[in-house]
């Protein structure tokens, strides 16, 4: 390996330690603001005297532009060096996140969340790239154990956060919170890496590839966003987007594979490990978030929690997780990958096989044991597939590679929201409608539920709504199952692509994202 091409020498002692804190707390303040706001629209939505509906693009807006600037990673990586950009990216996503909690209007507010997720962008990918640097070779899963702890807590914390500030302080705070945490971290990662800046390439700027993805990408986040809202493709609106990203996406593609200096560096997919890699690994992470993102709904709106109670239902996840990542990242370069990729996919199918068995009568406990469970899976999901797809990357390469799997993920999990959340609402209209059918003024029990609700002092309509909410509540439980089912049995399918990649070689002195294996 030639010298630019060379890994610095790892960290040692309290050096390691506090790299290790300062990327992590980053990455953690970046991915707790991509959720802690969801549970706030309300709070904002009424404040800036807007409808929840136009509140929502306080989530949308910094989805779009956080989904647009990942994949610059590398090529911004090259031009300006990791630690610079870093650091740079920490300081102004602080300066945004103070600048939200002042504004004063929704359209001051989105313009701020824009800001921040343009420059949120790089941070997850170089975090990543900083701590496989700092740790030996020996040690490089350890490494991605603990970055994916942080990626896997702050989902959970997030909601949890945002719902307590919201209600006993006040919204602006789930945004302040960010400004000593980033001063910090940016503090520490300046002191610690300034030294271990990467080589800087005065690359030319390619304004056709960077405004062909702004075009595709923006669009397609759009269309995810607003698609349930607007009603899809019923929508001409949905329409003109999605020709918009379909034709963008086709323009980008030919364009960054014959420019000689691409913004985004697309021949990384020519790579055996990376494409099988990070097409597993953002199919899966699709299927993860949707089912995540449907729960606290269907919790939510069908079975009474509140948003804390749901909360306290999915923050179990975290204890097997944090307990068995870094025995995954341990044995990661020992043991083949693909194995433990394999057994993450089974509990992932284990655990949703057993809320496919959820009913309206379901108790909280039931209801925890599959999301304790799905810990141990998760431990083995993230560290084994990204040891996978950036098998055989080299060091000056690692960034894009980073930057680029990191959006391909980010962009599945939008599109497993969507549309497990849409399949949800259609198959509960489906469920509706067959246990409709089967109730008439004929049927003696739906006759004598109306007559015990009329009896009770309910009108006839108020009794009609009554049993139109229990018919609701079965529909929408049975839609879920169906859902979760379905994700089980993907889950299962998609075991057979991870056995596409090749293996890493055993750890021989070589890292385990830069032995070869990915041709």
């Amino acid at each position: 390996m030639s010298a630019p091409h060379a890994l610095p020498e790892p960290l040692k002692g309290s050096a390691l330690v506090l790299g290790t804190i300062a990327l992590s707390l980053a990455t953690f303040m970046n991915v707790l603001d991509s959720s802690i706001a969801n549970v706030s629209l309300p709070a904002i939505s009424g404040d800036l005297g807007v409808s929840p509906v136009q509140g929502t693009w306080v989530i949308t807006s910094f989805g779009v532009a956080n989904a647009i600037s990942v994949p610059l990673t590398g090529w911004l990586t090259q031009r300006f060096g990791a630690v610079r950009l870093f650091t740079t990216s920490v300081l102004l996503f602080v300066l945004a996140s103070w600048l939200c909690g002042f504004a004063h209007s929704l359209e001051m507010l989105v313009a701020c969340r824009v800001l921040q997720g343009l420059v949120a962008g790089p941070m997850i990918p170089l975090s990543q790239t900083l701590l496989l640097a700092s740790y030996s070779r020996a040690r490089a899963g350890t490494a991605l154990a603990l970055w994916g702890m942080t990626t896997l807590v702050a989902p959970v914390v997030g909601p949890l956060l945002g719902g307590w500030i919201t209600d006993n302080v006040s919204w602006p705070w789930i945004f302040y919170i960010n400004v000593p945490v980033g001063l910090f971290a940016a503090f520490l990662t300046w002191s610690i890496y300034r030294e271990r800046e990467t080589a800087i390439k005065k690359l030319p700027i390619d304004g056709v590839g960077l405004a062909l993805l702004v075009i595709w990408v923006g669009a397609l986040q759009i269309m995810l966003d607003k698609g349930k809202e607007l009603d899809w493709f019923a929508s001409g609106e949905i329409q003109i987007l999605a020709v918009a990203a379909a034709v963008g996406f086709a323009f980008f593609v030919v364009w960054e594979l014959t420019d000689k200096h691409p913004v985004v560096d697309l021949r990384l997919f020519a790579r055996r490990n990376f494409v099988f890699g990070a097409a597993t690994l953002s199919v899966a992470y699709g299927l993860f978030f949707g089912n995540v993102v449907l729960l606290p709904l269907w919790l939510q709106q069908y079975m009474g929690y509140t948003a804390t109670d749901a909360g306290m239902a999915l923050a179990p996840v975290g204890v097997l997780a944090i307990l068995l990542s870094p025995v995954a990242g341990k044995n990661v370069a020992r043991f083949d990958p693909r194995w433990m990729a394999s057994f993450a996919f089974v509990m992932f199918a284990v655990v949703l096989g057993m809320r496919s068995n959820f009913t309206t009568q379901t108790d909280f406990a039931t209801i925890m044991i599959p999301t304790i469970l799905q810990g141990a899976a998760l431990a083995f999901f993230f560290i084994p597939l990204t040891t996978l797809t950036l098998s055989g990357i080299t060091p000056d390469r690692l960034p894009a590679a980073a930057g680029l799997s990191n959006f391909v993920r980010i962009t599945a999990g939008a599109m497993g929201t969507s549309i497990a959340t849409t399949l949800w609402e259609s198959r509960a209209t489906l469920h509706h409608h067959h246990m409709v059918e089967q109730l008439s003024l004929a049927n003696p029990i739906a006759g004598e539920t109306l007559g015990k609700l009329m009896a009770g002092g309910l009108s006839e309509t108020q009794a009609l709504a009554q049993i139109n909410r229990l018919i609701d509540q079965q529909a929408f439980t049975r839609a879920a199952d169906d859902i979760f089912l379905a994700s089980a049995m993907i889950f299962v399918l998609l075991i057979s692509t991870i056995w596409l990649t090749n293996r890493p070689p055993k750890l021989t002195g070589a890292t385990t994202v830069d032995a070869g294996g990915a041709h």
